[in-house]
């Protein structure tokens, strides 16, 4: 019989495997900055789907996607397209950790999201399952599909997700899928084991989702959206905003001693406990079961009850997460306030899938054992929609720079909590699913979700992914926050009847000179509005999210003044490079545990070394020392 020839695809600059938050992000950054790119994905149904929780942002995860919109992304402006409520969280915070979240309409956000690819002039979508690379000479050169097929490119994106080698459990019974019963990717990530990529098995979980004609919302809590206006995508106009009337209302409930006693009473039949998962669990999103073994004080758990969209009776249990046999995990439903007669549609259940450990990563995505092959999304070790969508945009700017021969891009922490992420997964490693928080970033009153824009737009201007129109509406407004900050800085309020009554309101001593309008904002109860009886307005209405900057700009500015202080100095150890395959064994006086530390991650600036965990200040002077005095002895290649 003649020997069946492989099918040879058309060739490409960059190409994406997987479509999910990573994936779609990654694609969409490389075809605008003018590759030709290919997104692979098993099922074109389950495109930027959301297996999990269909909701975008939160503490930390809004500045994410703000940061993502900020340099030209995606899933902003998906989500403003299909939203079905939005809050500010932390609106009694400061600044800081001030983040929006919306409640996804599932359904629409995957068909938003597949058309906007569909329509993108540079990207091809296509259906199929990558079950190996080409690699030549250590130099990734594309794809080998299922089918047979090899497609060819200068560079390609692993965004692979929970599908890698996926396997669900629920209660005894387990099965090989990917995320909601969807086909998994069996090959690929095992075929990376070939090329030495050390792997790990992480797991996450989903709650059972319910009819909603079967809720009792009166036994329950409503959590209304917002009145006022607000929007992931710097572009969304309030106009689009919908009112309040068209959003859908979550609802608050909680577990209680019943709820607790029925888990206790099958904790034998829980496979959290009996040795049947072996992956590792996210800390800060723990299953049910977990959460009553661990927190067994606890007399109650909060459940909010989220609808998965406009045109569907399915409502997501959030905080119920579990892989509990499914007779328990109606038990469970049953014993809750106003689910009592809840009917489940589809069970909860666990997920186990492969995690490509990030320290074989460089800071910008591309691994260190195969050149021009990068990694984005919970194939990293991350969990979450908006952690993926933030690699993948990284990912997909990078490899398409490498197509292009152009210098690589590595956001710093200091620029984003995409930075603080990336770089804490390539410098830390992590041995759970790693979710981003406020407390993760040493620099987060500067990394504020009023200020995405300002931090990241230009750069995003720069690679080709916002446009000229959009760049000079940025810069106007960045203008009006500076002229408007410099104006209030020169004139004063001045002592009146008026003045004062207002001051002594407040419980406050009344002026007797004039005072500086920048410094009468800075008093915790005053507003930009407030300010604007006692001084004349500026020549132009401010936009509110004009207004907004620059009352944040004024109130911290001396917090603000200290963190960028802080980045400064911190500059100075970014600069100095660490040469590229530096050896170890050859600097004299590094403790063991640094050495070993040093080799593994092999950092590539001194600030990043600073950030191992086991590299103490005595091993940077080190350091720092042996590259000053230039004595580089570098490992064979």
């Amino acid at each position: 019989m003649p020997e069946i020839q492989a099918y040879q695809g058309k060739d490409y600059d960059v190409i994406v495997v997987g479509a999910g938050h990573a994936g779609v992000e990654a694609a969409l950054a490389a075809a605008r900055m003018g590759n030709k790119t290919l997104l692979m994905t098993i099922n074109l149904d389950m495109v930027a789907f959301m297996p999990c929780n269909p909701s975008v942002g939160g503490p930390a995860k809004g500045i994410v996607v703000r940061e993502i919109d900020a340099l030209g992304g995606e899933m902003g402006r998906n989500i403003d397209k299909t939203y079905v409520q939005m809050r500010m969280l932390n609106t009694g915070k400061g600044p800081a950790v001030r983040a929006l979240r919306a409640q996804a309409d599932k359904h629409a956000y995957h068909a938003e999201m597949k058309h906007t690819l569909e329509k993108e002039p540079n990207l091809t979508l296509r259906q199929g399952i990558v079950d190996d690379l080409i690699v030549e000479d250590g130099v990734c050169k594309g794809v080998i599909t299922n089918t047979g097929a090899h497609y060819h490119s200068k560079t390609v994106v692993i965004a692979a997700g929970t599908a890698a080698r996926g396997k669900i459990i629920i209660g005894e019974l387990m099965y090989s899928s990917g995320p909601n019963n969807s086909q998994p990717a069996k090959k690929l990530t095992k075929n990376l084991e070939k090329y030495g990529f050390e792997l790990e098995r992480f797991k996450t979980g989903t709650p059972p989702r319910v009819d909603g004609n079967t809720i009792k919302y009166d036994e329950t809590e409503e959590q209304p959206g917002d009145k006022e206006p607000n929007h992931f995508s710097f572009e969304t106009p309030d106009e689009n905003y919908l009112a309040l009337k068209n959003q859908l209302s979550c609802w608050l409930t909680y577990t209680n001693e019943k709820t607790h006693a029925i888990i206790r009473e099958n904790l034998d039949r829980a496979p959290m406990f009996t040795g049947v998962i072996e992956g590792v669990g996210p800390r800060y999103c723990p299953s049910i079961e977990d959460k009553i073994v661990r927190f067994a004080d606890k007399s109650r758990h909060q459940l909010f009850l989220e609808p998965e969209g406009r045109n569907t009776d399915e409502w997501y249990v959030q905080g119920l997460s579990t892989s509990m046999p499914e007779e328990v995990q109606q038990k469970i439903l049953h014993s809750i306030k106003g689910l009592e007669n809840a009917e489940m549609m589809r069970p909860g259940y666990a997920i186990e899938y492969d995690v490509v450990s990030p320290y074989q990563l460089r800071p910008t995505l591309e691994t260190k054992l195969v050149k021009n092959l990068y990694t984005a999304g919970q194939t990293n070790g991350t969990s979450g929609y908006e952690e993926a969508a933030g690699q993948g945009i990284m990912a997909g700017i990078n490899a398409g720079l490498r197509a292009l021969g152009k210098a690589p891009y590595v956001m710093k922490r200091s620029e984003g909590y995409i930075g603080v992420m990336i770089d804490d997964l390539v410098t830390k490693g992590t041995n759970e699913p790693y979710r981003l928080l406020t407390s993760r970033a040493e620099y987060r009153l500067i990394l504020r979700h009023d200020n995405a824009d300002l931090r990241l737009t230009p750069k995003g201007h720069e690679l080709g992914l916002i446009s000229d129109e959009r760049y000079h509406t940025f810069l106007a407004k960045r203008q009006a926050v500076e002229d408007e900050i410099a104006r209030l800085n020169t004139v004063r309020v001045k002592p009146s009847p008026e003045v004062n009554a207002y001051v002594e309101s407040h419980n406050e001593k009344p002026l007797k000179d004039g005072v500086i309008a920048a410094e009468f904002l800075r008093r915790p109860q005053v507003t930009y509005a407030d300010l604007l009886r006692f001084i004349p307005a500026p020549d132009k209405p401010l936009d509110r999210r004009v207004i907004e900057e620059i009352e944040i700009r004024i109130k911290y500015a001396g917090y603000i003044k200290k963190a960028e202080d802080n980045v400064a100095k911190m500059k100075k150890m970014e600069a100095k490079k660490i040469p590229d395959r530096i050896d170890y064994d050859a600097i004299e006086g590094l403790a063991t545990e640094a050495h070993q530390k040093l080799d593994k991650i092999r950092p590539e600036t001194i600030a990043q070394a600073t950030r191992i965990s086991g590299v103490n200040p005595a091993d940077i002077a080190i350091l720092s020392v042996y590259i000053e005095q230039g004595k580089i002895a570098k490992i064979p290649s």
